[in-house]
């Protein structure tokens, strides 16, 4: 009876292992998304500011702080700290998150495209090295 039920267990144990890989956030899928990002932004050694802000040491960032970029006054008084949180959130829909934005983008919908895009950003430090 104890046999069954540490078989069971381990096979609980591994279905919940299974799914969590299922939902890991993939930086290389990330880079993928990033593609889309590339008209206006650059992130990793040499990014410079574009149409967008350079994307380096995006996480802990406060909002409207990237060196030399102009940025809205909706931005630069959002009060926002990027996190996977916020990042998420602001990525699905822009305006909504920060009316006023200068960012045209209408957003990310898909919830493993963003959670990987955001593992792929959150990787490189304030240099553009990855952590």
């Amino acid at each position: 009876m104890k046999a069954g039920i540490g078989l069971a267990a381990a096979a609980a144990l591994a279905a919940l292992t299974m799914t969590g890989a299922a939902h890991a956030q993939d930086a290389a899928a990330g880079e993928q998304v990033f593609k889309m990002c590339l008209p206006c932004h650059s992130i990793g050694p040499g990014a410079k500011n574009k149409v967008g802000p350079e994307l380096n040491g995006l996480d802990g960032r406060h909002s409207g702080t990237a060196a030399g970029f102009s940025y809205s006054e909706a931005n630069k008084s959002s009060g926002i700290v990027w996190g996977k949180d916020t990042f998420e959130k602001y990525i699905n829909d822009p305006r909504a998150m920060i009316p006023g934005t200068k960012m045209i983008f209408p957003g990310i919908k898909d919830a493993k495209k963003v959670a990987n895009l955001w593992a792929y950003v959150s990787q490189f430090d304030a240099d553009g090295k990855k952590k």
